[in-house]
C-alpha cells in the first residue's frame, strides 16, 4: 500500500500563530479548508477531540459532504461515549461517505483532563479499557447476530446493529509512546500513531510495536504514523528565517505564550519525550526541528521539519525508509499550509517512491 498522508481539521480561522476571539464553527471556513485538503492530496483528516471542544461526529459528517477523497479520522475518547454507540455512529459516518470513516482512539494522557469528564481510571487502566472498547466495535461491525459481552468495563445483552460500514469493518487507529499504548496498539490497532522524534528513536518506538504485535499472536503489524509539523519555504535560508519566526510567535502570540502553556511536566510519555529530545539539541537528522516543542510544552504534535520542500520531503521520506505508512503533516497556517504541501511536498514523497517502485 502506497503511503497516505494525514492532515487535521479546523473549524474556523484560529491559528497558533494568529488566535483569534472565536471558538464557534464557521460552516463556510469549514467547506473551504476540507475542499482544499480534497484538492490537495491528503487522504485523512484528524477530527481531534478536547473536552471543551466540538463534536468530532457531527464536524466529520460535515466534511464527508463536501470531500470526494479525504477520510474523516474520528478521535474517540472511550470514556465518553459506550462502545456500542460509537460502533453505530463510526458505521453511519461510514455510510454518509462511502466508506470513508476511520477511528482514532484516545486513551487519555492527563488526568486532568480525562476527570473534566467523570473518567478517573488510571493510566494503564485506561489502556485496558480502549483494547476492551476496540472488540467490541469490531465484533459490533461484524456480527449478523445479536450478542452479549461481559468484560471488565463493559457489560451488555442481547445487542445488534442494523447499521454496518459499506467494506465490513473501519480502520482503528491507537497511538502514544508508553509501553501500555505498544502493548495494546501493537495488539488491537490496524494503524499505530507515533509524533515525529528523531530517527534512531522512531525506529525503537516502531520496533516496539512491531514485538507487541507478535507477542500477541498476529500475523500481521500495524500501520505506522508519524506526525510533524513542516515549515517550508524556497530556499533553506528562507526556512530557516521563517521558523524563528515561527518560534517567536508562538512565544509570544496571547493564546499560547508561556505564561498561559501549563508549565508543569506533562503527564503523557509522547510530550515527556519529546521535551527531553529538545533538551538534547535544536536540530535532528536532516530536518527536525525541536525548539517548538518546548515552546508549546510539547502540548500535542509539536516538533517541526524544516526546509525547502525538497529538503522535508526528503526528510519525510528517511521516516518512510524506516517503516512509515501514514505521515501526518499540519503547519501553523492552517489553511495556506495545507494548500502548500498539497503543491509543494506531496507531490514529491509520491513521485520518488513511484520512481522508486518502477525502478524495482
Amino acid at each position: 500500500m502506497p503511503v497516505e498522508f494525514i492532515s487535521a481539521s479546523f473549524v474556523n480561522d484560529s491559528t497558533e500563530l494568529n488566535p483569534t476571539s472565536s471558538v464557534g464553527i464557521d460552516p463556510k471556513f469549514l467547506v473551504r479548508y476540507a475542499r482544499a485538503l480534497d484538492d490537495a492530496g491528503f487522504d485523512y483528516t484528524l477530527l481531534p477531540y478536547g473536552s471543551s471542544g466540538w463534536d468530532p461526529f457531527g464536524v466529520a459528517a460535515a466534511v464527508s459532504q463536501h470531500t470526494e477523497r479525504v477520510r474523516p479520522l474520528i478521535a474517540l475518547r472511550p470514556n465518553t461515549m459506550y462502545p456500542t454507540v460509537a460502533a453505530k455512529a463510526l458505521a453511519t459516518l461510514d455510510q454518509l461517505s462511502g466508506g470513508r470513516a476511520a477511528v482514532h482512539i484516545i486513551s487519555g494522557g492527563d488526568t486532568a483532563e480525562q476527570a473534566r469528564e467523570g473518567d478517573r481510571l488510571g493510566k494503564s487502566e485506561r489502556y485496558d479499557r480502549s483494547s476492551e472498547y476496540v472488540d467490541i466495535l469490531r465484533r459490533t461491525w461484524s456480527s449478523s447476530e445479536p450478542f452479549d459481552h461481559s468484560g471488565t468495563y463493559y457489560s451488555f445483552e442481547d445487542f445488534h446493529s442494523a447499521i454496518r460500514p459499506a467494506a465490513g469493518t473501519i480502520p482503528v487507529s491507537i497511538g502514544g509512546s508508553s509501553e501500555d499504548a505498544y502493548r495494546v496498539g501493537g495488539a488491537k490497532g490496524d494503524i499505530f500513531g507515533l509524533w515525529g522524534e528523531p530517527l534512531k528513536e522512531t525506529k525503537e518506538q516502531i520496533d516496539a510495536v512491531f514485538e507487541q504485535a507478535k507477542l500477541a499472536g498476529r500475523t500481521d503489524r500495524p500501520r505506522i504514523w508519524v506526525t510533524f509539523r513542516p515549515i517550508i519555504a524556497p530556499t533553506e535560508e528562507l526556512a530557516w528565517e521563517k521558523a524563528h519566526r515561527t518560534l517567536d510567535r508562538l512565544q509570544q502570540s496571547g493564546g499560547w505564550s508561556a505564561t498561559k502553556i501549563d508549565a508543569a511536566a506533562p503527564q503523557n510519555v509522547g510530550s515527556q519525550r519529546l521535551l527531553d529530545i529538545a533538551k538534547r539539541g535544536d536540530v535532528h537528522d536532516r530536518a527536525l526541528w525541536t525548539p517548538t516543542a518546548t515552546a508549546t510544552n510539547a502540548r500535542g504534535a509539536s516538533t517541526a521539519l524544516v526546509g525547502t520542500p525538497e529538503t522535508v520531503a526528503a526528510a519525510i521520506l528517511d521516516y518512510v525508509d524506516l517503516g512509515a505508512d501514514l505521515i501526518s503533516i499540519r503547519g501553523y497556517d492552517n489553511l495556506n499550509d495545507a494548500i502548500d504541501y498539497g503543491r509543494y511536498v506531496l507531490p514529491l514523497v509520491r513521485q520518488e517512491l513511484a520512481a522508486r517502485e518502477r525502478a524495482a
